[in-house]
């Protein structure tokens, strides 16, 4: 066994100093290019499968219908929203409001218990970044190190040939995903209708397309990790949300430290050294060029790949996995085995109920809305001992169903209804149709210059669907 000294010292290293630059950036302010190692091991098998199901469901959903209705749809042009094939409407924006509320809530609690697993799981960015382009990359160009050398050879025929090849099929990819993201807002019949016709016919509409398409070639192909550590506010929110007992992507320093290169037939911890063997395998397959042994930092989006690196190269050398690993800070600190707190359990809950709160929020809308509304400037008359208010009336069907529909006035009672027509008034499906009403009582009936007022609205069947409380006007009424 070669010992190099029984009281080994590691060699003092300013672990701070990466906090005087940007990882990406060089001492004159020039960009460095990120080459990260194609990883593989058992969590980059699992995030594979998670990036494979979204992106199924990316280019599924734009096809899938329920009960005729998109799955998915945001068509602010039309004024045209469905979520999970419910209908949105203007009237219903409060719903969206208190939902996306009750999301920044989730997430602002996910990410205090969970740390940044969005970003590294389930972000498009990620996916796109990591699961479609830069494979294409490794495909084309081959991993880190032929990237490297193709970078620094003289524009030959072979780099024009791979730069030229992979910049196309960057471009194609765009588009490809552009098409698709405008499913999402004009839904896939207009998109085909768009393709078909061709740019003349839609020349708006392909413009915003391509303009789309270039700012995700853009994203893709030049700023890449640059979104996650420069632009996105997510990682910046993450610092002062995360404490000692958020879940993160951890190194452990007390078991890692002093760090020194491999030595076979060694009994390191005889001589004092870390498990940590300064392999840099860590390093050189993270997506945003940083150390993970410098600790937690903004730029780490937990995507595991340096976890899946260290746990190989341990496996190697017969060390224990682990050494990287989804711990919490205080977890490192004490060495003590992960334990589901008290708090994340009552986290976890709470994002349940959040989540059933949502789903509520969605379905407790209503098939139907109905308003009633005095036309500006209007006022009562009186005929014959009766008082009659003129009402604007809007019914809104939100179901794919034809509706048959009667207005009643539920209180004061002896109201009389003049429809200017049939009182029946037929809706069809996803329709909004306004008429005006005059609404008469007799004089005995109405004891308030301002009667409150309760319009139910009927189905065939008799059941009421909505109703709508107003003013019902009348001749000022002294009491002694």
């Amino acid at each position: 066994m070669s010992i190099q000294s029984d009281n080994f010292q590691a060699p003092e290293l300013d672990y701070e100093d990466f906090r005087n630059s940007v990882g990406t950036m060089d001492e004159a302010g020039k960009r460095k290019w990120v080459y990260p190692r194609k990883p593989k091991g058992k969590y980059t098998n699992y995030r594979n499968y998670v990036s494979n199901f979204l992106l199924l469901l990316f280019f599924g959903l734009p096809f899938i219908k329920i009960n005729n209705n998109p799955f998915l749809l945001f068509n602010v042009i039309d004024r045209k929203f469905f979520i999970l094939g419910q209908p949105f409407y203007l009237q219903d924006f409060f719903i969206l409001a208190l939902g996306a509320v009750t999301s920044v809530i989730f997430v602002m609690l996910f990410t205090v218990v969970f740390g940044r697993i969005f970003c590294g799981w389930l972000c498009p960015q990620t996916i796109f970044m990591e699961n479609v382009f830069r494979k294409v990359e490794y495909w084309i160009e081959g991993d880190r190190n032929k990237q490297m050398k193709l970078d620094r050879q003289e524009w030959n025929s072979e780099k024009i040939t791979k730069r030229l090849t992979k910049w196309s099929v960057f471009v194609l990819i765009s588009v490809i995903i552009t098409n698709f993201m405008f499913m999402y807002i004009v839904g896939y019949e207009e998109v085909f209708k768009i393709i078909t016709e061709g740019p003349v016919d839609n020349s708006l509409k392909f413009l915003g397309m391509i303009g789309f398409a270039i700012m995700f070639y853009f994203t893709f192909a030049w700023l890449r990790e640059q979104v996650c550590t420069l632009i996105c506010p997510y990682g910046r929110l993450q610092g002062v949300l995360i404490d000692k007992q958020t879940i993160n992507v951890h190194y452990d320093f007390k078991r890692g430290e002093g760090r020194s290169k491999w030595r076979n037939n060694e009994d390191r911890k005889a001589v004092g050294k870390g498990d940590c063997i300064d392999c840099h395998q860590c390093v050189v397959v993270c997506p945003t060029g940083i150390d993970i042994r410098n600790g937690q930092q903004l730029e780490c989006v937990n995507c595991t790949a340096c976890i899946d690196a260290c746990d190989e190269v341990m496996e190697k050398i017969g060390l224990p996995k682990g050494l990287i690993r989804y711990a919490t800070e205080s977890e490192i600190e004490n060495q003590e085995k992960f334990r589901f707190t008290s708090k994340m359990k009552a986290t976890t809950v709470i994002l349940a109920l959040l989540i059933g709160f949502l789903g509520f929020l969605m379905y407790d809308r209503g098939s139907m809305e109905a308003k009633f509304i005095k036309p500006a400037g209007s006022t009562f008359f009186i005929k014959n001992g009766k008082i009659t208010n003129t009402f604007i009336y809007t019914l809104l069907n939100k179901s794919n169903e034809q509706k048959k529909l009667t207005i009643k006035v539920i209180s004061p009672k002896n109201a009389e209804i003049d429809f200017f027509g049939s009182d029946k008034i037929i809706l069809k499906g996803d329709q909004i149709l306004k008429g005006n009403i005059n609404i008469t009582f007799p004089e005995k009936e109405i004891k308030f210059s301002k009667q409150n007022m309760t319009i139910g609205v009927f189905d065939e069947k008799g059941n009421m669907v909505d109703s709508f409380e107003t003013i019902f006007e009348g001749p000022f009424q002294l009491s002694f």
